[in-house]
């Protein structure tokens, strides 16, 4: 989480809380350091964020500060509320986790989230976050080398780029240029047995990359 992102949390933490809420609790929440919280804090009440509270007791926001509500219509919000319960579905527990907080920040102008129930039924949760390091690599376009082991249980290493995440009812797949293969491939994330960041990126390239692979339609015929 970006250091901007993670100032904008804590003040909606403590907008939903009625007591003080310690650093300890604020870490946990956004899985940082104690110490980086306080940084956080002093940032925040630099700003003249309302943030009462010290270190050993804990933070809360006064009741005088508020965000300004979301821009949405009815529907707007509806659709937002039923895309954000389809995530349970993707096993996909770092975005699930910002779900939660989206859901939490429309609850506070609508009561959407109580009007509709979406089924769970989907691929099994995660492990490990290896979907939020995908997801980092894709966005920062950054090569990677995976080991995969195929449907045969053959283990082989190769470089990609990533290009993309599919989300499907029972399994979810990474899409990547090869450059082993030097063609597009689509590797099942629970079966990639382990990725290491390499040291490139690949900025200029990915806008290509990621229309020629969707000029393919390669998902169509999955």
């Amino acid at each position: 989480m970006r250091r901007a992102e993670r100032l904008f949390e804590i003040i909606q933490i403590l907008r939903q809380k009625e007591r003080a809420v310690t650093a300890a609790e604020l870490a946990e929440i956004l899985e940082v350091t104690p110490r980086t919280v306080y940084r956080d804090i002093a940032a925040l009440q630099a700003r003249r964020t309302p943030i009462d509270g010290e270190v050993g007791v804990g933070y809360i926001l006064r009741k005088s500060y508020d965000l300004p509500p979301l821009n949405f219509d009815t529907e707007e919000i509806e659709a937002i509320v039923v895309g954000l319960s389809l995530l349970r579905r993707t096993g996909d527990a770092g975005l699930q986790r910002a779900a939660s907080r989206v859901a939490n920040k429309i609850e506070a102008i609508d009561d959407a989230p109580t009007r509709f129930v979406v089924s769970s039924y989907g691929v099994e949760a995660e492990g490990g976050g290896l979907l939020s390091e995908l997801r980092d690599a894709i966005r920062n376009s950054q090569a990677l080398e995976v080991t995969y082991l195929s449907l045969d249980e053959a283990s082989s290493t190769r470089s990609i780029l990533p290009l993309a995440l599919a989300y499907f009812a029972e399994v979810n797949l990474l899409a990547a240029w090869c450059e082993l293969r030097q063609d597009f491939r689509h590797f099942r994330v629970d079966r990639i047995q382990s990725i290491t960041p390499l040291a490139r990126f690949f900025a200029d390239e990915s806008a290509r990359l990621r229309t020629d692979w969707a000029a393919e339609n390669y998902f169509a015929n999955i």
